[in-house]
């Protein structure tokens, strides 16, 4: 989807961009004797996209100029009379891309697709794609040769003729300086009363015109959505605008979920007794719905296309009342939890009884074993591709799913392929980022990008008039809970003990103290088995040349009929997803 292009003609840089997303307010330009901004998504707060505009163009367009960047979910390009920038917010939602030739760059849009069109294929792109879901958006490689990805928190300088100058990564500002420690020191108390605060102002940034908040019943989006009704209620925006969205599933083992619903929406009703709250009927949908739309029709393969349809769902209820945002839960998981990895600090600097100590706390709170504790947050970061291939050769057994992980290299990427266009490199790449010298801390980093239904949000956006935002995903959310001890923050059996000692007054009892929701499987499940034979068929009749060179197709069809009987796990079912959607992309390729 193409938000906006700048070209140069003549010389002369142009700038271009939709009408529509701007008469949406997806898309804000402003100009001053600085230059001209455009801002796709919004800088500061939802609420004042103007503002933020001009807080970009006002700090960025002096010369030389080279301040934070400001919190939000945007792409921005700058047209200053001394220099042309382009940059990201950290979070990488709304994308940026530029075509560079000879170290100039001859045009930028946020549609990777656009600017490569009649381009050759980046085959080490779709090695680095296939490593993992987190892979492409921190990665610098296109599908597309000469079309380069802006990263998250980057900003790159050219000419006002458009020659390169330099590219930056720049930490993100907080929208307000960091919540001072309480009392009550580092521990439970204290530690929620600072995520509480964080969290407070992440969701009033995100508060705009009409506001929809997703409301599954679980503790997260309904700590959203309480803390939306809450600000809406006292003044911040109106009670009308706030609108309760869930998908309802009458049957199935999804249905234990209503109860949970239900009492969430009546909770945030007593405090915004005008929200609206919208059940949208979900139980026609399962996984792999019209995969060839939500496969082939993005700018770039999307990993998470088989769950779009669930989320398309709701998307556009939001959209047919009129709301200009959508808060989600998502990211609270590896973000309000106590930090596992945590244990892997212990162990490398020779803590060695009280990381075993903590770990069989773990154990016991998570209920697994205490071996698998260890080689989960200890072992696996230290030595991540060892021990998959370890992992798949124990596992393996005759399964083509069997212990297949994250990095390693499935079956049905031939090796050849793997070995010409840098598959271990890029393995090594994917590890390093997950899990860093560091893992306790890149597990912040890496959350950011496990926010699903991120690209489905911005391939939507046009039709929809919003974006997703995530409240637990921002920056000063993330430094709240980054820089609290773990032991601050773990309380065995209870996960999330700092999100809901924050939230205790708010949320309903019977919410407050679930530890356990039901996950997504069946919809996955039943997708398989509506869809199972159509995907298999669509493997093998595809055409594209790229395909037959980079998959043992039969090997695929093998992994998703594994797949359909249960065989494997997440890992592994990532794996044959992504896979799946890239052959849908490459297949629907020229029809665009």
């Amino acid at each position: 989807m193409e938000a906006l292009r700048l070209e140069w003609v003549g010389g002369v840089p142009n700038l271009w961009t939709a009408g529509d997303m701007a008469r949406q307010g997806l898309v804000t330009t402003v100009s001053s004797r600085a230059g001209t901004a455009v801002v796709v998504g919004w800088a500061g707060s939802v609420g004042e996209r103007v503002a933020g505009a001009r807080g970009i163009l006002e700090d960025w367009g002096r010369p030389q100029a080279a301040p934070r960047l400001p919190a939000g979910d945007y792409a921005a390009v700058l047209v200053c009379r001394d220099r042309i920038l382009l940059m990201r917010d950290g979070h990488a939602r709304i994308p940026l891309f530029f075509r560079e030739s000879g170290g100039r760059v001859t045009a930028v849009s946020t549609s990777a697709r656009r600017l490569g069109g009649g381009a050759e294929l980046e085959r080490r792109y779709f090695c680095r794609y296939l490593t993992g879901n987190m892979a492409q958006p921190h990665s610098e490689l296109t599908p597309f040769a000469g079309v380069h990805r802006i990263l998250g928190g980057e900003v790159v300088e050219l000419s006002v003729t458009g020659q390169m100058r330099g590219r930056v990564l720049r930490h993100v500002r907080q929208a307000r300086g960091p919540s001072v420690r309480t009392a009550d020191g580092p521990g439970l108390g204290g530690a929620a009363k600072d995520l509480r605060l964080a969290l407070e102002h992440a969701v009033g940034r995100r508060l705009g015109r009409a506001t929809a908040c997703h409301v599954s019943g679980g503790t997260d989006s309904t700590s959203v959505a309480l803390l939306a009704a809450r600000l809406q209620a006292a003044g911040q925006g109106r009670p009308r605008d706030l609108v309760l969205l869930a998908g309802r599933f009458a049957r199935g083992e999804l249905a234990a979920e209503q109860p949970y619903m239900d009492e969430a929406m009546a909770e945030i009703r007593r405090y915004a007794p005008a929200a609206r709250p919208v059940i949208v009927d979900v139980d026609d949908v399962a996984d792999f719905d019209d995969f060839q739309h939500h496969a082939g029709d993005p700018d770039e393969p999307h990993a998470h296309a088989f769950r779009a349809p669930f989320w398309s769902r709701l998307h556009a209820a939001a959209a047919d009342l009129g709301c200009d945002t959508l808060l989600t839960g998502c990211g609270a998981e590896p973000i309000a939890d106590a930090n596992p990895l945590h244990l892997h600090r212990l162990a490398r600097t020779g803590q060695l009884r009280l990381m075993t100590r903590q770990a069989r706390d773990w154990a016991v709170g998570s209920e697994r074993g205490l071996w698998d504790v260890v080689f989960a947050y200890v072992v696996r970061p230290a030595f991540p591709l060892a021990a998959e291939r370890v992992t798949a050769f124990v596992r393996h057994r005759g399964t083509v799913l069997g212990g297949l992980g994250s990095f390693v290299r499935p079956r049905w990427l031939r090796s050849g392929f793997a070995r010409a266009h840098g598959f271990c490199e890029a393995g090594i790449a994917e590890s390093r980022f997950v899990f860093g010298r560091e893992p306790e801390q890149s597990l912040y980093e890496a959350a950011n990008y496990i926010a699903a239904p991120d690209p489905l949000s911005w391939h939507r956006a046009q039709q929809d008039g919003f974006f997703l935002s995530h409240p637990f995903l921002d920056p000063e959310v993330i430094a709240v809970m980054r820089r609290l001890p773990a032991e601050a923050a773990f309380d065995p059996g209870r996960p999330k003990a700092v999100l809901r000692e924050a939230m205790a007054d708010l949320l309903p009892p019977r919410i407050g103290g679930r530890v356990v929701k039901v996950p997504f499987n069946q919809l996955y499940a039943r997708g398989l088995r509506t869809h199972g034979d159509e995907l298999i068929d669509l493997c093998r009749s595809a055409r594209h040349p790229l395909i037959a060179e980079m998959f043992d197709v039969e090997m695929l069809c093998r992994a998703v009929r594994e797949a359909r009987f249960g065989i494997g796990d997440s890992y592994s079912w990532d794996r044959v997803n992504s896979s799946l959607a890239l052959v849908v992309w490459l297949e629907r390729l020229d029809q665009h």
